[in-house]
């Protein structure tokens, strides 16, 4: 289903099925397909769907336009949280709406040219395997941007994946992680040309889809499983940051384009 942003820009989640292969295109080409509200909720809504259809054997998902995979979320929405509270409960609708894809019985695949940012960087993170180009670049800079923080199991995900060091590079640091880096740290399975990339995602989709489904489905859902169990609950830090000024001068500094100033309160 097509849709917009609130400038009238196309912002959908775009869903094909190639025999046995699914692809999810990310297409917010205007804010370098970063995820609206309707956005997460239409990749929610098609996991859950392809989870219920044996005969898929792999999911590929990727961003619109060349230039980004998904550049984190629709920023404007915090502009009305009154507290913490709406932190909580939006942190809680984010992990709802990435949970079916993390859970997907079959082999997924991204593939992330240019950026893969806050919400990029989690959906990618809930895929099994990541192909990118070189000049790709992952983070989650909000200690930069936001003033705001991620759900406990949203952080468990990125932990169980990058490991604690690169996580608080991400986070403590904003730094943006580079390809080749992730390659030799084991996070991205390939990097290739953008000219080779169809190739190399055909080649790697027939490969899965080839091999026994039931082994792939029950090693998945076993990793996933304990991942979950290591996230504990995080609330009162949750709700102390979305209540903080700091995230609502964050967000105003966001939206009007100005650096902002962090005063820790």
């Amino acid at each position: 289903m097509s849709s917009t942003d609130k400038e009238g820009n196309i912002a959908q989640v775009v869903y094909e099925l190639r025999g046995n292969i699914a692809y999810i295109h990310f297409d917010h080409v205007a804010a370098r397909n970063a995820m609206t509200v309707g956005m997460y909720q239409t990749l929610q809504s098609i996991c859950i769907e392809i989870a219920k259809q044996s005969h898929i054997r792999v999911l590929v998902l990727r961003g619109a336009g060349g230039k980004s995979f998904v550049a984190g979320s629709d920023i404007a929405q915090f502009a009305d949280f009154q507290g913490g509270q709406d932190g909580i409960e939006y942190e809680e609708r984010i992990d709802q709406y990435l949970t079916p894809l993390a859970m997907l019985p079959i082999p997924t695949i991204a593939v992330i040219e240019g950026m893969a940012v806050g919400g990029g960087l989690a959906i990618a993170s809930c895929c099994d395997f990541r192909i990118a180009t070189p000049d790709a670049r992952f983070g989650v800079p909000i200690a930069k941007t936001l003033g705001n923080c991620l759900s406990a199991n949203n952080l468990a995900w990125l932990v169980s994946h990058l490991g604690v060091p690169l996580v608080k590079r991400m986070l403590l640091l904003a730094e943006m992680i580079s390809a080749s880096e992730l390659l030799k740290q084991g996070y991205l399975l390939k990097i290739c040309e953008p000219q080779d990339l169809d190739q190399e995602i055909d080649t790697l989709a027939e490969r899965l889809a080839s091999l026994a489904p039931l082994t792939q489905k029950s090693t998945k859902l076993m990793l996933a499983r304990q991942i979950a169990n290591q996230a504990a609950d995080c609330q009162d830090l949750i709700s102390e940051t979305y209540a903080s000024a700091d995230f609502k001068h964050g967000v105003a500094s966001f939206l009007s384009g100005i650096a902002p100033r962090w005063t820790g309160k």
